[in-house]
């Protein structure tokens, strides 16, 4: 049994010729062709790639695909010669497998994983339970098959330069709207609203104690993402963070009046804490300019009522 961790898993940095693993421990992707040009990017980048045993495979029954999809993590967390472990895409399922994850292998094979949405729920219980940090970005068929300029430069600045961090810059086209300003420390702790509420009250949420909470979500409308907050609030989740900071909510489509329904439930729970500063519009979300923020690193967070801010690690949240 694994009993917890004492200090923060810094994974080592990315390295031409370094191995990349792919797997696919949420949906299948419906368009195998990305997972090929995904491949050849990565290929391009000057980076080997080792596909998983199953990846992309479909088995309707949830017992057999679940068996698969661990067997795939945890071989790609022993292979030494895999250095990174990338995920192929989001969807639903990743929840299914954290009680039979094998915590203690991971934690003594720590390595950079990467992915985002319905991967929340890996980043969160990896950290929980072994204090890895992992990072929460693009995918290999969701994004990095034709990444961004914004998205391409975020992401392989945190996983190949210890300095990167150091100051991460939001997307010009998104604007920040400062709900509470000031500074703040903390771990970045969040993810997927929508996966992470539905972790409360499970061994696999760390602490949000003295932590900068980030959040995102898609196609969910504001009086769904009002209940998610509610259920933080009442938990007294909300009330322990240093600052919470709501990235890009998206939905298709637009509704009439929702961009205002949104903005007063992001206004109504920033005000909930009156110790954590707050803001809206950071580069995280299902957009194509997608920020990566390492999921348990030690940040810095400063909000002007200008709308301007400034987010910067304080510890390495990888090693050279």
């Amino acid at each position: 049994m694994f009993f917890g961790f004492m200090k923060n898993l810094t994974p080592k940095a990315l390295r031409k010729g370094d191995t990349i693993g792919l797997i696919s421990p949420s949906s299948h992707c419906a368009f195998p062709e990305k997972i090929g040009q995904a491949v050849s990017y990565l290929e391009k980048n000057g980076y080997k790639v080792k596909l998983s045993c199953h990846l992309n495979r479909i088995d309707p029954d949830p017992a057999i695909a679940d068996r698969e999809k661990l067997h795939d993590i945890h071989e790609m967390f022993c292979d030494r010669n895999v250095q990174a472990i990338f995920c192929l895409r989001g969807g639903a399922g990743a929840a299914r497998l954290l009680n039979n994850i094998d915590y203690n292998l991971i934690a003594a094979n720590p390595k950079i994983l990467a992915g985002y949405s319905d991967i929340t729920a890996l980043s969160l219980a990896l950290y929980a339970k072994t204090g890895l940090i992992s990072f929460s970005g693009p995918m290999a068929a969701t994004e990095l098959f034709a990444p961004t300029p914004y998205t391409e430069e975020h992401f392989w600045g945190i996983l190949t330069s210890r300095n990167y961090a150091l100051s991460i810059k939001n997307h010009t086209n998104h604007t920040v709207t400062c709900m509470r300003e000031g500074s703040a420390e903390g771990q970045l702790i969040g993810g997927n609203l929508s996966v992470l509420s539905s972790m409360i009250g499970t061994p696999f949420l760390p602490s949000f104690k003295d932590t900068l909470l980030f959040l995102e979500d898609i196609n969910e409308p504001a009086y769904r993402i009002d209940r998610m907050l509610s259920h933080l609030s009442n938990a007294n989740l909300l009330s322990n963070c240093n600052a919470i900071l709501f990235g890009q909510f998206t939905a298709e489509p637009e509704k009439i009046g929702e961009s205002e329904r949104m903005k007063r439930v992001f206004d109504y729970y920033s005000t909930l804490n009156n110790q954590a500063i707050a803001l809206a519009g950071l580069s995280y979300g299902h957009i194509p300019d997608l920020m990566t923020i390492p999921v348990g690193g030690r940040f810095k967070v400063q909000i002007s009522q200008a709308g301007t801010f400034s987010l910067g690690a304080l510890e390495p949240v990888i090693e050279e």
